[in-house]
């Protein structure tokens, strides 16, 4: 009986001790009530990269955690997850408003940026190895982080999102909204006026831009293809990128991979009969952020 009980009591004192999903609530400026959740691995880096990852509309940050195995490649590599979460909308993020779209604006946009700053700077992350990804209203959100916070991100990727500020001026950007013309592909700009979309959301910047992944869906048909076509068109505008190599099979059979470029900071991938959300690719995704090999 006695090594039973000393047993039990090891084996919740290990489950206790081990890392899990966390919710910090002072973490700065947070101008919307947005929720900030943070995995910490055991055995974190000493200078951790950090990833910022982001709900679809009617999830949460708790869901999303559960949804890929980001998890345990931050077990593995020792990289900082952030999960961020809104209550607002249907559980969707504000993409449409000018807070969100400005930089340091504020808005939902300025609540993550106050969470990568607090997570930097209690666990000495590397400002240089801040990453964001996200799925459906998330993937529109990175384009968002990546288009009004360049000088943060480092590399985002989109899984089934639209191009940086294509809801702009919309009342709101959920499955509910009347106006579905950002969603269903319909606004129509040219690569360079895409591309001003970003340039205006931090007029006179010129550093460094985000490298971007965009996944999606030809299935898609509640945000349709053609919105991922829009991003890319908008981001090899911004990085001065053109298509150079259409790669079928990649990463798996159904997939054709866009390269812009080198491939180093734009590709694209289209999956056939892949509907709403595009399925998170961990490897492929790390890989592009240079956190794995």
């Amino acid at each position: 009986m006695l090594l039973t009980s000393l047993f039990t009591f090891v084996a919740g004192a290990t489950l206790a001790w081990g890392a899990s999903l966390e919710q910090v609530t002072d973490f700065g400026s947070n101008p919307t009530g947005i929720q900030m959740h943070i995995y910490v691995p055991d055995a974190v880096a000493e200078s951790p990269a950090v990833i910022v990852a982001l709900h679809p509309c009617g999830g949460s940050a708790t869901q999303w955690f559960s949804s890929t195995q980001l998890p345990s490649y931050a077990d593995q590599n020792g990289f900082i997850l952030i999960y961020a979460g809104t209550t607002q909308m249907s559980n969707c993020w504000d993409v449409q408003n000018p807070d969100s779209l400005t930089h340091d604006g504020g808005g939902d946009a300025g609540g993550i940026i106050s969470m990568v700053n607090y997570t930097l700077e209690r666990y000495n992350g590397d400002a240089s190895k801040v990453y964001v990804m996200g799925g459906s209203s998330g993937a529109m959100m990175t384009n968002v982080m990546a288009g009004s916070y360049p000088d943060v991100f480092e590399a985002g990727a989109a899984f089934s999102g639209v191009a940086h500020a294509c809801f702009a001026g919309a009342e709101s950007a959920t499955p509910m909204s009347p106006n579905q013309t950002c969603a269903q592909g319909q606004i129509q700009h040219t690569p360079e006026e895409w591309g001003n979309f970003v340039r205006n959301s931090y007029p006179g910047y010129t550093g460094k831009r985000p490298r971007l992944q965009i996944f999606h869906g030809n299935a898609d048909f509640l945000v349709r293809a053609e919105c991922a076509h829009q991003a890319l068109e908008q981001w090899a505008n911004v990085l001065g990128l053109e298509l150079t190599q259409t790669v079928p099979g990649v990463p798996s059979g159904e997939y054709t991979q866009e390269i812009y470029g080198d491939g180093t900071q734009l590709q694209g991938f289209f999956g056939e009969g892949v509907g709403h959300i595009a399925p998170v690719n961990e490897q492929v995704m790390l890989r592009f952020f240079g956190l794995i090999e």
